[in-house]
């Protein structure tokens, strides 16, 4: 699982570098471009994206103790997602227009048609996104991890063939707006070839659906799924859904502003004006560590707090959970201060190859090191909303994201109110990391009181004691980033390759001092988290 997590999201960081070289990463095109492709992956989270990832696992489970290992119960839920998420795809193109109206602040008519123009194209992948998430979980149910986590990289891969194509054809981005020469032809290339990427993302995971032997067929007889009980408990996934996506859109449409408000400056100062795409570039990258880390083992974790649940072992839910948090610790602390000290060289590896891409590789740099402080309680929060989901409540992380997103939006709005537009990116990064932190305080409350303690003091002191080496590793790592002139946009900032070197450089300096630090202090999980990497090498006995 990890390891196609991994391949899935360089993959996707190459995309992300390739689509920066091919309309820039802080221009007008790359916004409304980012604009209308997050859409679909947002309204399908709204819609269904909760309900298929943490509902129905639970009931997929019980049915695969059928007779027929769950494939009646499967083929209904199939073909329901697939009738229900093409209703929506459908609609929701057909209001593609209002919809780029509604998520956007001050953005001129061009702006609005060619963000409709990208949406059009974009709309569709809602049906497809749904087809890939109950795939999925169909796949994780019946202990098939790989090939979900897999999936996404014949995704990238597809859009590095459009993207690399597109440049090859129409010339990589060098300066100015690119929306002054932008062209049809150019919108479907880019937008149909992002589409197309999501369409083979669920369509490969047919392959490994029947090699599980489950004889699916289309069964539109509903009746008898037990649709009554997934919808009591759907209806507050499905609102904490709503609640957190919802969120989502509003501080893409906060964000948008810094769209308009660039194009009134000259270049070499618009250069330096993160809007939503280098947000959501910051936004993927710190993410990394907890994709390829927390959820990989939470999934795992996920379908053992279900069954200890449902075997009425509740006392072992606990170690389970602190095993979990704790495991992930040293690749979470130690991405975290990687990110902070490599926050510039790597905004320069997806700022593309303008004349102004150190300029905007600042820009992106101070978002990454905003988002990267709330890291840790990210996943930490994860594996303990995975305990009420396991116990088949809803509710309570419902509430929980209400009072999270709330919280989110009132701080959002005033940094809007208050805040010159060419810095709210910044603002929006920096409650996303804040919003982080208390959403896990109080979730760690919460399953304290319900389910007792689980030995938070544990985990507490492996984080502050991976911390310290951490820190320590970053602070050699400073010296070593300052010697290639990081601080002064020197070596570190003169092109792609300089910038790959740096990171590899300082990136790697600081991984042997963060384990050589682990090994001497003996600190135990380090065993945990490296012994089953090395037990995959030949020949090395640990």
């Amino acid at each position: 699982m990890a390891s196609g997590t991994l391949v899935s999201r360089i993959l996707g960081f190459v995309r992300t570098a390739l689509l920066a070289m091919a309309i820039g990463s802080v221009t007008s095109v790359a916004d409304i471009f980012e604009k209308a492709n997050v859409i679909p992956t947002i309204i399908f989270m709204l819609l269904a994206g909760g309900i298929f990832n943490v509902v129905l696992i639970p009931q997929l489970i019980k049915a695969s103790k059928a007779a027929d290992r769950g494939a009646a119960y499967t083929s209904k839920l199939i073909t329901l997602t697939m009738v229900v998420m093409g209703a929506m795809a459908v609609i929701l193109t057909l209001c593609a227009r209002p919809l780029i109206v509604a998520l956007t602040h001050n953005w001129t008519e061009p702006m609005i048609v060619l963000g409709t123009a990208f949406a059009y194209w974009s709309l569709p992948q809602v049906f497809f996104y749904g087809l890939y998430a109950v795939l999925g979980q169909v796949l994780n149910a019946h202990g098939r991890f790989a090939a979900f986590m897999w999936a996404p990289a014949v995704n990238n891969i597809i859009q590095l063939l459009v993207i690399g194509a597109f440049i090859i054809t129409f010339g990589a981005y060098s300066s100015g707006d690119p929306m002054d020469t932008w062209t049809t032809g150019k919108t479907i290339w880019l937008a149909g070839g992002a589409t197309l990427g999501i369409v083979m993302q669920s369509v490969v995971l047919l392959w490994p659906l029947k090699k599980t032997g489950l004889k699916l067929k289309l069964d539109f007889s509903w009746r008898g799924m037990g649709l009554r009980h997934v919808g009591k408990l759907a209806i507050w996934t499905l609102a904490a859904m709503v609640i957190g996506n919802v969120s989502s859109l509003l501080y893409s449409k906060i964000v948008s502003a810094a769209t308009a408000a660039r194009t009134e400056l000259p270049p070499e100062q618009a250069a330096s004006v993160a809007g939503e795409y280098a947000l959501n570039t910051s936004q993927l990258i710190t993410v990394l560590p907890h994709s390829l880390f927390a959820l990989t083992v939470a999934t795992v974790l996920f379908n053992d707090f279900t069954r200890a649940f449902h075997e009425n072992r509740r006392k072992d839910v606990g170690g389970l959970l602190s095993q979990g948090m704790r495991s992930t610790a040293i690749p979470i602390v130690f991405c975290t201060l990687v990110f902070i000290v490599l926050a510039g060289p790597l905004g320069r590896l997806f700022a593309g190859n303008s004349e102004y891409a150190a300029q905007a590789a600042g820009a992106l740099g101070q978002l990454l090191v905003l988002t990267a402080l709330g890291l840790p309680f990210k996943s930490l929060q994860f594996f303990m909303l995975r305990v009420f989901f396991a116990d088949e409540d809803t509710r309570t992380p419902m509430l929980i994201q209400t009072a999270t997103a709330a919280l989110g939006l009132v701080l959002a709005f005033t940094a809007a109110a208050v805040v010159d537009p060419l810095h709210i990116a910044s603002a929006i990064a920096f409650i996303y990391g804040l919003t982080n932190v208390l959403g896990a305080i109080g979730t760690h409350y919460l399953v304290k009181c319900r389910y007792g303690d689980y030995g938070i003091t544990g985990v507490i002191d492996t984080y502050v004691r991976i911390g310290w080496m951490a820190t320590v590793s970053a602070l050699v790592g400073c010296l070593v980033l300052w010697l290639m002139g990081g601080f002064n946009f020197g070596f570190a900032y003169d092109s792609l390759i300089t910038a790959i070197i740096t990171v590899v450089v300082v990136g790697g300096v600081m991984a042997v001092v963060f384990i050589g630090l682990l090994y001497k202090t003996k600190v135990p999980e380090l065993d945990g988290f490296l012994g089953p990497l090395l037990r995959r090498i030949p020949g090395l006995k640990r």
